[in-house]
């Protein structure tokens, strides 16, 4: 594997595991960590669950809300078994033969209490505060998704600037209820992507303007792209990777599913062409592509034309420090990446390595 590669690679593993460190409030338990987290010096609300099961799917979003609002309890942890189907006799020893089954684990104790109230979060905050002895407020967790009605429809849905996204669903129907936490991801993965919306509409409150585009079923998913506002149905898989492929496909943009651009953001195969020209070149012969490659810069336009500058930069600190630079402002960047930094300055920190890996190829 070439240096930049596994630059890329390490890099992507890093994002990774540090986006879903942070994407979730509740704790993963397995049969390595239960007995380590559960029955010690504080109370425990433990959900055991399959990743299959729809009525866990539904419950998702309400219990991330639940260990949002207990994050900082320290009396008490939130807790879920990720797949009852690998982790049967953890399972098994506490009695779970239904999917999800959530338990109280009282302190200092692995004697639990089934939960038998509703599975929504206010409930399930009112449980674990009288068993917990607590006094956590519910936490209001922002939504992505943007809310349409009669008053904003056209002005979001129609604008010529924006690809937009939109979920026709009713607020009754279980195969919306199902998708939600999955849109929520999706729209958290493009919130900072100024031309991209991801948004939904009551279509049993607005029932003109679901008739107005055809819809007939919940929940309907059609997308407005800039250059055609008559709405095309989005007849793809209903997974967070299956909307994230047909978005970056459609509004040219390179997200992953948790939101972090991937090694192809930034690239413009025109630029990426005379960039192979470049590094195999004497120094003579890449001044006379540098040439070339700022006149390719010129023609685009948009956001590639952001992408052009960096090539550019790129290409003139190569001839004026050396070939190692590439890989040298790599490992500069690669430290400021790992550092706390905003969503902002990663895009912008990793649109450089992107580009960059190709002039250490």
């Amino acid at each position: 594997m070439a240096t930049a590669q596994i630059w890329l690679f390490a890099f992507g593993t890093l994002a990774l595991l540090f986006v879903s460190a942070l994407a979730d409030d509740v704790v993963v338990l397995s049969e390595e960590n239960f007995e380590k987290e559960v029955g010690q010096d504080r109370g425990a609300l433990v959900e055991f669950y399959a990743p299959w099961c729809g009525h866990c799917k539904k419950l998702a979003p309400e219990y991330e809300k639940l260990g949002a609002s207990f994050k900082k309890a320290k009396s008490v942890l939130i807790g879920k078994v990720v797949d009852c189907d690998e982790h049967k006799s953890l399972c098994g020893k506490y009695g779970v033969s239904g999917y999800p089954t959530i338990q109280w684990f009282p302190k200092g104790s692995l004697e639990p209490k089934k939960y038998e109230g509703q599975r929504t979060a206010e409930a399930l905050t009112e449980f674990v505060n009288t068993e917990g002895g607590t006094n956590v407020k519910l936490a209001t967790i922002p939504s992505s998704v943007v809310v349409l009605t009669e008053n904003n429809f056209d002005e979001v849905v129609l604008d010529e600037t924006k690809n937009v996204l939109v979920e026709f669903y009713a607020p009754w129907c279980g195969h919306c209820k199902n998708l939600a936490p999955i849109y929520e991801k999706v729209a958290t993965a493009y919130k900072v992507e100024e031309d991209v919306v991801i948004a939904n509409l009551d279509a049993d409150k607005y029932k003109y303007l679901a008739e107005k585009y055809g819809v007939s079923g919940y929940p309907t998913l059609k997308f407005f792209p800039k250059g055609n506002k008559a709405g095309e149905d989005y007849d793809g898989g209903r997974d967070v990777d299956d909307f994230v492929t047909f978005i970056n496909e459609k509004c040219g943009t390179s997200r992953d599913g948790k939101g972090q651009l991937t090694s192809k953001a930034g690239i413009v195969a025109s630029l990426d062409a005379l960039v192979k020209e470049f590094i195999s070149a004497s120094n003579d012969e890449k001044k006379a592509i540098l040439s070339r490659i700022e006149a390719e810069a010129e023609k685009l336009e948009g956001s590639t034309a952001r992408y052009g500058k960096i090539y550019l930069k790129a290409a003139r600190s190569s001839i004026e420090k050396g070939a190692d630079y590439a890989k040298k402002e790599m490992e500069r960047l690669q430290r400021m990446l790992e550092k706390s930094i905003s969503s902002a300055k990663a895009d912008e920190f990793t649109l450089k390595k992107n580009i960059l890996a190709t002039f250490a190829a």
